[in-house]
């Protein structure tokens, strides 16, 4: 045996099924070792796409996803889908080829500095140099990446490395059950003596509070005693949007209606929320407010949130202890007119039979068809304030939106995560056109692997997030104007059904069809975007005015 065949041993022990990367002649005798194992090596057609999969897989799932690529140029493709992973807390692990440990210390063919270039990016990386830490290495990569709060692992693996000999006597670890803390009793009651004596508290869920068991602890407290929540982008499903206590979402770069409700609230219960989701300018705003924390980790330093309390442990335990410790009324429903002005404000959205196409109209069209329980994957665009504002969402992880690092070209690789985790969930993947030209080389991957879900591809042949920021900014827009394929011809060219509806009972037609099929199919969609600036003009209009 030797250490690459250890290698993969030891990942076959961590419970991987799929591993999706490029291959190159530094990982060779790792690709061979995966071809003779139960894990499928999955070829994808960049090492961007597929650390997206594996990091889209991981946010999912609770369980790395795993991607390889080779040095040099196929290392820094990888550093993207990484870094997202590492900002979007997803749990992921990076595998990349090196030269051999005799060309390290000279320039030489495509040799870079990976583990120094991966380090910012990382919660740990590691070059493997001895083949005896191999079964610790990735052990070690593994739990790290997956403990709270979770994010990116990388590991190097020389060829000379992976070539060598193995000690029979060397053999994958087993994992460790890991228990988290239990929160410290006293600060429960500090907790539960600032509540009793708020008059309108109200909850920040981040996404920390999407795991099941802490969404399903956040929506018992919050219902018993009445206390409205909102969420991040990242935190939408921690709270069915269903509930007469949701708020939607915060996190827009302009002031939106739910920022009325943090201006109220004398109290925010900031519940596995994390600074890099939304900076807390942005809702930190109003009377004065007390602020707790509840997190798996203490509350970076940040001079607008500074919270009066931290308590620091496993969050639904931290939810429950609280929960059963208060001993009060329901809170009356200071929030009604607020949450009343949101949804309102969304269902006025719906296209009509002579509209041209916009976003939040086609963000309500995808929402009617979708099953609860579906899921739509955004990418990062116009199109991702209006999903995070308008696209109620019913469960935790029903709706998908990097906004860590924000990385445009992440919904299609995602899709094709969603679809390897669960075959028969209904996925959506919303796109603008500058997002989908990004990574849309893995149609084939999708066709390939067939997967199936349905791609919509919003164009407006712009960079129309930034004109929209510009034209808040400047009152004018420049360097956004780009221009486009024709995406049927080029999703049939792949062989997935395509098509390009004139009619909204055209687009709802084909949306219904496409996921009742279970089949790939791509739609694109010329959108108006007089919209956008109405949205934010008729806000300044009204917050001007109160």
């Amino acid at each position: 045996m030797n250490a690459a065949e250890l290698f993969v041993r030891c990942l076959e022990r961590e419970g991987i099924r799929h591993i999706f990367g490029v291959p190159g002649e530094e990982n060779e005798d790792l690709l061979f070792a995966l071809a003779k194992s139960d894990i499928e090596f999955v070829p994808v057609r960049h090492e961007q796409g597929g650390a997206f999969i594996a990091n889209v897989y991981g946010r999912l799932t609770g369980k790395a996803g795993v991607c390889l690529s080779t040095l040099g140029p196929g290392a820094t493709n990888l550093i993207t889908g990484v870094a997202d992973a590492f900002l979007d807390k997803a749990p992921l692990v990076a595998i990349t080829g090196q030269g051999g440990l005799e060309r390290l210390h000279h320039g030489s063919h495509q040799i870079i500095d990976v583990v120094s270039m991966m380090k910012p990016i990382t919660k740990w990386n590691s070059t493997i140099q001895d083949v005896s830490v191999i079964p610790e290495v990735v052990r070690k990569a593994f739990k790290i990446a997956e403990q709270e709060k979770p994010g990116a692992v990388h590991i190097e693996l020389p060829e000379d490395i992976a070539g060598q000999n193995v000690d029979g006597n060397l053999y994958p670890l087993d994992s460790s059950i890991v228990r988290r803390p239990n929160p410290n009793p006293d600060a429960i009651q500090q907790v539960v003596q600032l509540i009793q004596s708020a008059e309108k508290p109200m909850i920040l869920a981040g996404n920390g509070a999407i795991r099941n068991r802490a969404s399903r602890a956040l929506t018992d407290f919050a219902t018993v005693f009445q206390i409205p929540v909102a969420c991040t982008f990242m935190g939408k499903g921690a709270i069915s949007d269903r509930s007469p206590l949701s708020l939607g979402a915060v996190g827009l770069g302009f002031k939106d209606y739910v920022i009325e409700a943090f201006e109220q609230a004398d109290l925010v219960l900031a519940i596995g929320y994390d600074i890099a989701e939304y900076d807390p300018q942005g809702w930190n705003t109003g009377r004065p407010k007390k602020i707790i924390h509840l997190d798996f980790e203490p509350a970076e330093i940040f001079s607008d949130y500074i919270p009066d309390l931290e308590v620091i442990g496993d969050l639904a335990a931290s939810i429950e202890a609280i929960h059963h410790s208060i001993e009060i009324d329901p809170f009356p429903a200071w929030y009604g007119t607020i949450r009343n002005r949101i949804f309102e404000s969304i269902e006025q959205y719906q296209l009509q039979p002579r509209d041209p196409f916009h976003v939040p109209g086609v963000t309500h069209l995808v929402r009617k068809i979708l099953p609860d329980h579906g899921l739509l994957i955004s990418d990062v665009g116009t199109h991702k304030m209006w999903i995070a504002r308008n696209f109620p969402t019913y469960c935790p992880n029903g709706c998908i939106i990097s906004n860590g690092l924000a990385s445009m070209g992440i919904s299609l690789p995602g899709g094709i995560a969603a679809k390897i985790a669960n075959p028969d969930r209904p996925v959506v993947c919303l796109m603008g056109d500058g997002g989908a030209l990004m990574n849309i080389q893995e149609l084939e991957t999708a066709k390939r692997l067939n997967t199936g879900f349905t791609i919509i591809v919003l164009n407006d042949n712009n960079y129309g997030l930034i004109e929209w920021k510009q034209e808040q900014s400047k009152g004018k827009s420049t360097g956004t104007r780009i221009g486009n394929p024709d995406y049927v011809q080029l999703g049939k060219s792949f062989g997935i059904p395509s098509y390009k509806p004139d009619s909204i009972g055209a687009l709802e037609q084909i949306i219904t069809e496409s996921l009742a099929s279970n089949q790939l199919t791509l739609i694109e969609i010329p959108i108006d975007t007089d919209v956008n600036g109405e949205l934010t003009r008729s806000l300044d209009a009204y917050f001007q005015n109160k």
